[in-house]
């Protein structure tokens, strides 16, 4: 069992005004789906689907369009001149490639135009206790995207982690180069809960970003996300979601 020890957090670094920014996000349509990520990861999802998917990130302006690795090119031409970003997954659902696949893989999406990498960690190593892979897995992913000029966003899928996981896994995700820690896939047992999204915020402080998804349908699921600290949303349901907001 390959084991590393965690390093103190930086104080100077560790503090994210969670308030302010839930209410910054909720203060208007355009603020709030510019902390969405507009997704379509259904394995069924066909080309018209994805074109569509496009179309309303563009026009409502969302975080990204996050699609799976397939339709990259399709989604990148599609995005070209909007200014919004194409975002994709890597390792996906499980998180159980090998570490050089999971490299490759991104390597090849940043080629082809994402500039958000949603990667899922090694759950198996984590709950081994092998700190050092773990860290290697999610550094040598961050190594390629940042190069490319682009963000990384590490998938814990909570729901499988016990209370020590949780933490260890968002730590070890800071200190790896995540620029997110993200709570699911959307595809385990359970999505995300606002404990989780608090207790990654609290781990991850102002050091990154804390990315809330999987079950969240509605303005009020996306709410209760915000004010528990995620700055970021992933949602399938992102054009409901910005509507059932007033107008301002």
């Amino acid at each position: 069992m390959t084991t590393t020890p965690l390093q103190e957090i930086d104080e100077s670094e560790s503090t994210f005004d969670t308030t302010a920014f839930a209410q910054q996000a909720l203060a208007s349509r355009q603020a709030l789906a510019g902390v969405i990520d507009h997704t379509l990861l259904k394995p069924e999802a066909h080309r018209e689907q994805v074109l569509k998917l496009c179309a309303e990130a563009a026009e409502y302006r969302f975080a990204c369009a996050m699609v799976n690795p397939a339709w990259v090119s399709t989604a990148y031409a599609a995005l070209t001149g909007t200014g919004v970003p194409v975002g994709v997954v890597v390792g996906f659902p499980l998180g159980a490639n090998l570490s050089t696949t999971k490299r490759e893989e991104a390597a090849a999406l940043v080629r082809l135009g994402a500039r958000e990498l949603d990667m899922v960690l090694n759950i198996g190593l984590l709950k081994s206790g092998e700190n050092g892979r773990v860290l290697s897995d999610i550094r040598g992913v961050a190594e390629i995207v940042h190069d490319a000029g682009a963000i990384l966003k590490v998938i814990l899928e909570t729901s499988l982690l016990n209370l020590e996981e949780k933490l260890r896994a968002s730590e070890l995700a800071c200190q790896a180069g995540a620029d997110f820690l993200k709570t699911s896939t959307g595809f385990s047992s359970a999505g995300a809960t606002a404990a989780d999204v608090a207790l990654l915020r609290g781990v991850a402080g102002g050091r990154c970003g804390v990315k809330a998804s999987g079950g969240v349908r509605t303005l009020e699921d996306a709410r209760a996300m915000l004010e528990a600290g995620a700055n970021r949303i992933g949602a399938s349901a992102s054009v409901a979601i910005v509507q059932a907001l007033a107008a301002p």
